[in-house]
């Protein structure tokens, strides 16, 4: 995950990236839990509840790039197999290509699990 991103962005970006993870990974779960609660299935309910799985890694902010990527991709393919579809789709297509290429930010389970420790000497 280093390797990805030079930093894990705190501060006002960091929190920035906060909102846009829970508002990204809230859509996607909403939408997956309505899918899967919906008594006539209109839409692709496989596809919305692979949205829902990657929601819930992009609102713990884990494996974000992975995640982020897999919502745009199925987002995509649900705006383009539906026709008359919301734009919320493509909405949330671009929150999740965004976060992919963004990372996940410092308050994040990546950041805690792949960020740059500091290593403190041992203690006489």
């Amino acid at each position: 995950m280093q390797r990805l991103f030079s930093t894990f962005a705190d501060g006002s970006p960091g929190g920035g990236i906060l909102l846009i993870r829970l508002v990204a990974g809230g859509a996607l779960i909403y939408r997956g839990i309505a899918a899967i609660s919906a008594e006539a299935h209109t839409g692709l309910p496989v596809l919305q509840i692979v949205g829902a799985a990657a929601g819930l890694l992009i609102l713990g902010g884990l494996w974000t790039p992975l995640a982020g990527a897999l919502a745009g991709i199925v987002e995509v393919w649900i705006g383009l197999s539906q026709p008359g579809i919301h734009s919320s789709t493509f909405i949330l297509a671009t929150l999740g290509i965004s976060l992919a290429m963004i990372g996940p930010g410092a308050w994040s389970i990546d950041a805690r699990l792949y960020g740059r420790k500091q290593l403190l000497p041992p203690e006489p």
